[in-house]
């Protein structure tokens, strides 16, 4: 729009210009003409003056004939109207030069604000640009930072996706079985919706894909729980820690196996209060909240995975949360 304001403002500028130079020229002719004009006027006035008041009535009376005398009436009368003539165009000229000198001081004033307003356009014009340009910098380096995030986040995910499919062949082979048993899990389907919150608070984040405000697609396999740094963390399940450490963008993180391919996966820790292979029982403090993301407030990043895949871990906790 500011752009458009400009281009409109040269056309009228050009409009103006043109205009200008019009009354300019006018203005020019019209002095001219009165200069002559009024030279003539004057040259007549003194012949006028130098003839005398009588001149007239010695012209008529000093003919030799009432021919010559009609002859010399038409002369004088048209003498007459001539100076009429002249009297009168030198007063429409010095009106009209008076019109022509205040239409281009009118003309000038408008030359000159639209010049300003041009000057205000286009510095106005030069401050959205440098805005767009920082703004277009400041984006392109979010949607680098986000995508850098994501793939930090996609690499997390496949590494604990491993982590947990290496645990679970281990289980089999230990168990000696070719398939998953999901008996003797902790975590049963008469918990669905009735499990405890590892940590009490709203969601940062929920299960599933969501939108960033830079149009990236995320998938959380988990949810975050926001909660004050160093708020206790607890297990939802008994089980035995099967992974203390950082993962990735996770930062500290705790997975407890309950058995029968189930895991919950407590991430974002300020500190992990327990060892590996350690034994806990439902409700165990095992750490505490910490910062793994600076662009998120402290939470708990907590996920269950339930025979093996991921699922939305709030659908077994208690109540709802926004």
């Amino acid at each position: 729009m500011t752009e458009r304001l400009v281009a409109a403002l040269d056309r009228q500028l050009a409009t103006i210009n043109t205009e200008v130079d019009a009354a300019a020229q006018n203005t020019v002719r019209t002095e001219g003409e009165l200069g002559d004009k009024r030279a003539t006027l004057k040259r007549r006035l003194v012949d006028i003056y130098k003839r005398g008041p009588l001149f007239t009535a010695e012209a008529l009376l000093s003919a030799q004939s009432f021919g010559e005398l009609v002859a010399r009436y038409k002369y004088l009368h048209t003498l007459a109207l001539h100076d009429r003539a002249l009297v009168a165009r030198v007063e429409q000229l010095r009106d009209q030069l008076a019109r022509d000198r205040d239409r281009l001081v009118h003309l000038q004033e408008a030359l000159e604000q639209n010049r300003n307003d041009k000057r205000m356009e286009q510095d106005n014009l030069r401050d959205l640009e440098h805005e767009r340009e920082s703004k277009l910098a400041e984006a392109q380096l979010t949607a680098r930072r986000t995508e850098q995030n994501l793939d930090r986040l996609r690499r997390t995910e496949a590494q604990l996706a491993s982590t947990i499919a290496s645990f679970e062949a281990e289980r089999r082979r230990s168990e000696g079985r070719a398939t998953s048993v999901r008996s003797g899990s902790t975590i049963k389907t008469s918990d669905y919706g009735r499990l405890d919150w590892p940590v009490d608070g709203p969601l940062v984040y929920s299960y599933g894909k969501v939108q960033t405000a830079s149009n990236a697609t995320i998938r959380w396999n988990g949810v975050g729980i926001q909660a004050p740094v160093g708020t206790a963390v607890h297990a939802i399940a008994g089980g035995s820690v099967v992974s203390v450490g950082s993962l990735g963008t996770y930062g500290t993180t705790i997975i407890i196996e309950h058995g029968g391919g189930d895991y919950s996966i407590y991430g974002s820790l300020a500190r992990a209060d327990v060892r590996l292979h350690q034994t806990v029982i439902k409700g165990d403090e095992i750490g505490t909240v910490g910062i793994s993301d600076p662009d998120l407030p402290p939470h708990l990043h907590f996920e269950i995975r339930h025979g093996g895949p991921a699922v939305d871990p709030a659908s077994w906790l208690r109540g709802e949360r926004e």
